[in-house]
């Protein structure tokens, strides 16, 4: 079996305060191969921001990566000094920030951006380098842009924008490229548009890319997997079809039923009930057991694991443990039974 492009291990991010500390993300792990598309899905807070900033190396201090690990290719990154990591940033990670506007320097033209980022991380002259910025905003669907390659970000929509902060991403040719919300904001014929640059960037150069969204619907039609994150732990993972089609975690089935269908005519869209916590008050046990349908006592005192669901599927969820499904002093009526949430 090949070794993953990108493999995260029990990743721990926490946030000191005066009230304590938050833990943002509590030992999330996956893995992502060369040339695969891996979505990672959840509400506001659910930690999807925080892995790709904890795996480039962007996160602020006073935050801090308590805990894990992170290996590119086989080398442990999480570690490296700033200097050794700045290298690979850009050059082996690129990212593509959420709100394309504060991604780019107002005060340079779109053409200085991009051919520094490409002379400070490949050998090549400044006319070469400017042939292949050029290049790179053909790539991704910026019209004349031979001639709109000198004009400043304002100058640009906001999915153009988009369009010029993908490009800088690809800049370098990067092995794994982190997209934060790359639709964001964005009109639907804008947004297939942008899905389908990043498509073509996994086909033609074999970049490996970690689609942070909270759109299942882009997901669906851009992920070759895709990771579902509650209260900054690991809820489910598995090929995108199997789960879209037949999610097997709680939360994700009420992501999957508060979405609109064409086949399907309903009088009202599932709702989940209540709010993601927050990370100075996350229950016991299970973080999603105050809001689930199905919740009994051992999911209120003790954490599910990521348990194997064959297929590539791996659910933190205590209704498939065959070894106790009970907690204990519980009955199988109470646990069949409860339904409080």
């Amino acid at each position: 079996m090949t070794e993953p492009l990108l493999s995260v291990r029990d990743l721990v991010v926490e946030f000191p305060t005066r009230r304590g500390t938050l833990r943002a993300l509590d030992r999330v792990s996956f893995d992502i191969e060369e040339g695969e598309v891996l979505g990672m899905v959840g509400e506001s807070g659910a930690g999807k921001s925080i892995t790709g900033a904890a795996i480039i190396g962007l996160i602020e201090p006073p935050g801090r990566i308590a805990g894990g690990e992170i290996w590119l290719r086989g080398e442990r990154i999480d570690t490296l000094p700033p200097e050794r990591m700045r290298r690979i940033r850009g050059k082996r990670i690129g990212m593509v920030f959420q709100d394309p506007l504060t991604s780019l320097n107002p005060l340079f033209t779109v053409a200085e951006q991009i051919i520094e980022t490409i002379r400070t991380h490949l050998d090549m002259g400044e006319r070469e380098a400017r042939e292949r910025a050029i290049a790179l905003l053909d790539q991704v669907g910026i019209p004349a842009a031979r001639r709109r390659i000198d004009d400043y970000p304002h100058h640009f929509s906001g999915g153009m924008r988009q369009r010029v902060v993908i490009a800088l991403a690809l800049a370098a040719e990067p092995e794994l490229v982190i997209a934060d919300e790359p639709t964001t904001a964005l009109d639907v014929s804008v947004q297939a548009q942008i899905i389908d640059v990043l498509k073509e960037m996994c086909a033609s150069r074999g970049a490996s890319v970690l689609l942070i969204t909270h759109d299942m619907g882009v997901i669906a039609e851009t992920a070759d997997r895709v990771a579902v994150l509650y209260a900054g732990r690991m809820a489910e993972i598995g090929h995108v079809q199997g789960v879209i089609q037949n999610a097997e975690h709680p939360y994700t089935r009420g992501l999957m039923g508060s979405i609109p269908t064409l086949t399907q005519s309903a009088d009202r869209l599932v709702q989940i009930p209540g709010a993601m916590p927050r990370l100075n008050a996350i229950p016991d046990g299970c973080a999603f057991n105050p809001r689930c349908p199905q919740v009994f006592n051992r999911c209120r005192v003790e954490r599910p694991e990521l348990l194997d669901r064959g297929n590539g599927r791996r659910v933190a969820c205590w209704l498939y443990d065959e070894a106790g499904v009970s907690g204990p002093g519980e009955t199988a009526g109470e646990r069949t039974g409860s339904q409080d949430g």
